[in-house]
């Protein structure tokens, strides 16, 4: 088998077999094969900028071993290098994150990718910018290397078009910001990670009911206030978005408040005092994420060593609400205020960002 071969079928086996979604034609599904189920990416480098800061293991061989065990995808080999932006301020870094519910009822093909996450690292890494681009912005997609594509569509359309390089070059004409890693995500590694955690503490701002749970019945109620939550109840919390009127946008409220309770518990909880613990949770969340061939977490986590939850910021990309374009629902982007957004961070202009993301 070929190491492209290889990637694709990682791919595949990330995203779910492919099926006819919203009127694209997904090719047939491969044989079944074992799953591996990735876990969170951001969260593997930001418990590794905890281990870093937190001085807890001596020696790069370490943190080495864990980076080489990582698995690598094919991300920009077929994304044309004349059509992407720019680097304009030297120094910082764009990382795209690709996110799948693959438990989610409605993407059990798992062909699209439901969370989009453009994660911005100042040159001075002294904080980090986490900006969601909703899945059913209406952009328009560039035309893949087979020939898909080339017209108006949900911006998550692109990964079914064309892979990871197709997302790529359809985030960065969109936002105008060059890519430089990307990770992938399955959003449903929440419930490994927060076990492994203890539970997590999560301030829940409206009592809702999940039907959608993985609770044996289907249920889970959710009462407003703080409290602390295991693997499962985190994970409901996480992908529910049929309870709320605005659905996507309270889902991705959602996941910003559990990746930053993932890292204040990594860092305050008791996975750091314990040796054993700390790395059977590392080694196993490493090996479970998917990355770029050139990003080396390893050495990015040592450049953010003194990152914590305070200084990261969580953003949505500028929108103007939902609306129909033919039988799809889908949100419209405020065109404007997202490139004012957007232009900050190609220009590294952490004050600009903070001020265009409120």
């Amino acid at each position: 088998m070929s190491h492209r071969q290889q990637i694709v079928d990682a791919d595949t086996q990330f995203f779910g077999s492919p099926v006819e979604h919203d009127g694209v034609e997904q090719p047939p599904a491969p044989a079944p094969r074992r799953r591996r189920g990735r876990r969170i990416a951001l969260t593997v480098l930001l418990v590794l900028v905890v281990l870093a800061g937190c001085g807890m293991i001596a020696g790069g061989l370490y943190y080495r071993s864990i980076d080489s065990s990582i698995e690598r995808v094919d991300a920009f080999d077929d994304v044309p290098e004349e059509s992407r932006p720019q680097v304009v301020a030297k120094g910082a870094m764009n990382i795209m994150m690709l996110g799948s519910d693959s438990r989610d009822p409605e993407n059990a093909g798992g062909s699209r990718s439901d969370t989009i996450i453009l994660a911005h690292l100042p040159a001075d890494r002294s904080s980090a910018q986490l900006i969601s681009i909703p899945r059913d912005t209406w952009v328009p997609v560039p035309r893949s290397k087979d020939g898909r594509g080339g017209r108006d569509a949900k911006i998550n359309a692109a990964y079914a078009w064309g892979g990871v390089p197709l997302m790529v070059q359809t985030v960065e004409q969109f936002t105008g910001v060059r890519i430089d890693h990307v990770t992938m995500v399955d959003f449903s590694g929440f419930k490994e990670i927060v076990d492994a955690l203890g539970g997590i503490e999560i301030d829940v701002d409206q009592s809702f009911t999940s039907k959608h749970s993985l609770n044996p019945d289907g249920r889970r109620e959710f009462v407003k206030g703080r409290q602390t939550m295991d693997g499962a109840a985190a994970l409901d919390y996480a992908r529910e978005r049929y309870a709320f009127a605005n659905g996507d946008f309270t889902r991705i409220k959602h996941q910003q408040q559990v990746i930053k309770a993932i890292l204040d518990k990594a860092a305050s909880g008791g996975t750091l005092s314990s040796p054993t613990k700390l790395n059977s949770f590392v080694r196993a969340t490493a090996s479970s994420v998917a990355v770029d061939k050139s990003l080396s977490l390893v050495d990015l986590a040592m450049e953010l060593r003194g990152l914590r939850s305070g200084n990261l910021g969580f953003y949505t990309c500028p929108t103007k609400g939902t609306g129909r374009v033919g039988s799809e629902s889908v949100v419209f982007a405020d065109t404007a205020k997202a490139k004012k957004l957007f232009d900050a961070v190609r220009r590294d202009s952490v004050p600009e960002i903070l001020a265009a993301g409120k």
